[in-house]
């Protein structure tokens, strides 16, 4: 559709924006979060809202940057990973376990959630503590690069307050 001077309206939203199956199919994006025990962030990523969240686990696992440890080399890979049953897929598994990452990842129709509710809660503790960020709460910005740029400033905020504290 274009007016009569010939121009096109710009899109509504930005690039990475979908729509979300949960929310009427309004456009939206998705903070995806690979955080420590103590819930610090350690990689983060934005996606389209109606993208699946085991498409963005390998990226996660690979954005890892190395841990510094107390003696010997820098651990380059996480010690374990917990995940609920939107990751449960062959595919993750063997990749998981290729890379020696040991994996506790619910099963979708055998296992309840409750049992692994006991380490989930720190990754919601954190996407909470994200979503008390004004900026991230409704996306603003139409470039995704500018998004993930104010979700990593949230998270270095994140991590400085639980580091003083």
């Amino acid at each position: 559709m274009c007016d009569r001077l010939g121009q096109r309206p710009r899109p509504q939203r930005g690039q990475l924006t979908g729509p979300n199956p949960t929310d009427r199919g309004k456009n939206g994006s998705k903070i995806h979060l690979l955080v420590d025990r103590n819930g610090l962030p350690m990689s983060l990523g934005v996606s389209a809202a109606n993208l699946h969240d085991s498409q963005a686990l390998i990226p996660l696992v690979r954005g890892t940057p190395p841990i510094r440890s107390r003696r010997g080399p820098r651990r380059r890979r996480p010690a374990k990973l917990h995940g609920d049953k939107g990751y449960d897929y062959p595919h993750l598994r063997r990749w998981l376990s290729l890379r020696q990452i040991p994996h506790r990842i619910a099963r979708k129709g055998t296992e309840s959630s409750q049992r692994l509710g006991r380490h989930r809660w720190v990754v919601e503790r954190t996407v909470s503590w994200l979503s008390g960020c004004r900026r991230l709460h409704r996306r603003y910005e139409r470039k995704p690069e500018h998004f993930l740029a104010f979700t990593a400033i949230a998270a270095t905020l994140i991590c400085h307050r639980r580091i003083t504290s």
